[in-house]
Order: C-alpha cells, then structure tokens, then sequence
C-alpha cells in the first residue's frame, strides 16, 4: 500500500487539484479528425504521481477526478469519467511493467520510449475492447452505436489514445524528474 504521512497527504491532495483544475481549465484541443474526442493535459499529474508514489497513490487521484468530474462536469456522457478513469488505469498498468523492473524513464530515451510504448499498447488495447463493448448501449452508458459504426470507430479511438499517451506520457515524466530534483 502506502504510508499516510503528511507529506503523501499533501501531495495526494495537490495532484488531485492539479488534475481537476487542468481537466476543467479551457487547453483543449478537440481532434481535427473526431472533434468529439478531446486533446487535454489533465492525465499529465496522474502520470507524475505514478513515477513518483506509485500505483496506488495515482489511483487515489485519479479516482478523485472521476468523482469530481462525475459532480461538476461528465461530458456528453454521464458515464464519461469512467470511461476516462478506465483509460487511465489501462495506461498506468502498462507504465507498471518496466517500473516494476525498476527502470527509471528518466534515465535515457530507451527506457522513456519503453514507459510510452508500454503505456500506449495497454491503454489501445484495453480501450478498444472497453469501447467495443459498451458503444453499442445507448445513453448512459453508450452512444446506442450499430455494429458497423463501432466497428469504423475502434480504429479512430485507438489513434486518439495512442497519440495523447505519446505526449502524456513524456510530460509526466518531465514533471516526476523535476519535482524529484526539487524536493531532494
């Protein structure tokens, strides 16, 4: 698990802002192919607090969002920031595999490309399953999609969580390696 001392408490509450504020604030940039699906840094902190306290202490946070995101704002969607949230735990499991053989990102563009090859493969892959099966269901939960149209879809939604893991990923990491310099 992890310890609750002051200090994760404290940085568990400010990502958790961080993460609500960037996901509220006005940089987006909607898909020039799909405009219903949005470019936004928000998943950015997520990924900081990952490399910096783990799998557990990003989940906290990113738990936090989607209940804030669920009050304040769900999108389209009522069911929105789940879809969300299930992005992100995608893109983290795929982060923890060369965490767990403890190879720092940071260290050299091998290893980062590997943190982001890792992370964008989990998330496409389980997302594409994820929207495969629950676009067909109408609102809430879906868009009520026909086969067909899911099936024309997958390949737009895949290139859209590959391409903002491939940017999300590398700033995370910029954002780990420079609060871990700062804090030492």
């Amino acid at each position: 698990m992890f310890k609750t001392d002051a200090r994760t408490i404290g940085f568990i509450v400010t990502f958790t802002a961080l993460t609500i504020i960037l996901n509220l604030s006005p940089i987006k940039i909607p898909a020039p192919y799909a405009p219903y699906l949005i470019y936004q840094v928000w998943e950015v902190p997520i990924v900081a607090a990952f490399l910096l306290y783990g799998f557990s202490i990003s989940l906290i946070v990113a738990l936090t969002n989607t209940l804030a995101l669920l009050v304040i704002f769900p999108g389209a969607l009522i069911t929105g920031p789940f879809y969300n949230l299930a992005a992100v735990i995608s893109m983290l499991i795929g982060l923890s595999i060369p965490k767990m053989a403890r190879l720092n990102p940071s260290k050299n563009v091998k290893t980062l490309a590997l943190y982001t090859a890792l992370g964008i493969a989990s998330r496409v892959v389980f997302m594409t399953l994820i929207n495969w099966i629950f676009l067909r269901f109408p609102p809430p939960v879906g868009f009520a999609l026909s086969e067909e149209a899911i099936i024309a879809s997958l390949p737009i939604i895949a290139f859209f969580n590959a391409t903002l893991a491939a940017y999300t990923i590398p700033l995370g990491v910029i954002i780990a390696k420079t609060l871990k310099s700062v804090t030492k």
